[in-house]
């Protein structure tokens, strides 16, 4: 019986390097431009007011936002174990755990393609496919549209007033979010354009494979718990912008400032920019206009709920994703070298 080898492949060292510094480089940068927008913001319309509410705050609520935001986030990394259960997966609560997390620093790449990254990870770790697995991000975003359709619902019903376009918002989410977990829906939209292009039939092939995993997920015992984790998390981040406009003495109401952030985050999303960026922060600041909070208040709230949320994210995924990298590449190695035939 012979050793088997440590390393199967040669190790291209330095590539993932590469890609790190890439990744944060272009956060960096994008965090610039954001903090640069504010202050040009602040400076217009007297950054002053702006700045003074931003000093209003204290350590112990940065804290507690930041602990809102860790809660939020424990409960979506529930419904990606969840799902990945329901996919048929094997279990792993600290692989899945660390792959939801690293995956976060992905947040800022346009409309969060970066997040497929977790797919990379789960083929090596489990040999599944990606295509296999593709349907776990299709079903983790319906689970967002559908918990933010029901949050815009609910929080319209009990007076976030000033939203008209909330109603649209809440009506296409949800009807994306059922589109989006329709084996039928998916498969049929596939065909059609494997027609019309009549290109690499093997890629649409696992594309159709791929939507009718999807029925995995139809089970009302799978996806009702995914849209209610996800219901609870980014109502948790809604909370957050009512306690930041309370403590800086701008108070318009849980279910307004609820509405306003998954309004906003929603608005951002469509425009595929990183992470919504400039969108969700242009339909925040007017959304909290519109309510009668003055500029300098808005914009201080906005600064200060896209860092303690979406950045905080980020900046987590960051310090997880080199770790999960490195998992994965070793568990990988350990399974090829397994199944190497001994003599």
């Amino acid at each position: 019986m012979t050793t088997p080898p440590q390393d199967l492949k040669p190790r291209r060292r330095g590539r993932f390097g590469i890609r790190r510094a890439g990744t944060t480089i272009v956060t960096i940068l994008l965090v610039g431009a954001v903090i640069a927008g504010f202050v040009a913001m602040a400076t217009a319309t007297g950054w002053e007011d702006s700045f003074a509410q931003l000093g209003k705050l204290e350590f112990w609520q940065i804290a507690v936002l930041l602990g809102l935001t860790v809660a939020n986030y424990i409960f979506r990394g529930l419904r990606w174990y969840v799902f990945s259960r329901a996919l048929g997966l094997p279990r792993g609560r600290r692989r899945d755990a660390r792959h939801f997390a690293g995956g976060l620093a992905m947040t800022v790449t346009p409309g969060r393609l970066g997040e497929v990254i977790r797919l990379r990870w789960l083929a090596r770790e489990t040999g599944w496919p990606m295509d296999r697995t593709a349907p776990l991000i299709l079903v983790d975003r319906a689970a967002d549209l559908a918990a933010m359709a029901l949050i815009l619902a609910g929080m319209l019903a009990l007076s976030a007033a000033g939203m008209a376009g909330a109603v649209p918002a809440a009506i296409i989410a949800a009807i994306v979010a059922v589109v989006l977990t329709r084996p039928s829906v998916i498969g049929g939209l596939v065909t059609w354009s494997y027609r019309v292009l009549a290109v690499r039939p093997r890629l649409f092939a696992r594309a159709r494979s791929a939507a009718r995993s999807l029925q995995r997920f139809s089970s009302p015992r799978v996806f009702i718990p995914g849209v209610l984790y996800g219901t609870i998390g980014w109502a948790i981040e809604g909370v957050e912008l009512y306690l930041i406009l309370t403590w800086i003495g701008a108070d318009i109401g849980l279910p307004s400032a609820i509405g306003i952030f998954v309004f906003a985050t929603f608005a951002g999303g469509l425009t595929g920019a990183p992470g919504g960026l400039g969108g969700a922060e242009a339909s925040m600041i007017a959304l909290m206009r519109l309510q009668g909070v003055a500029m300098g208040p808005a914009i201080a709230a906005t600064a200060v709920i896209r860092l303690t949320t979406m950045w905080f994210a980020v900046l987590m995924g960051l310090v997880v994703l080199p770790y999960a990298e490195r998992v994965s590449r070793r568990i990988k190695r350990e399974r090829e070298a397994e199944a190497l035939p001994t003599r």
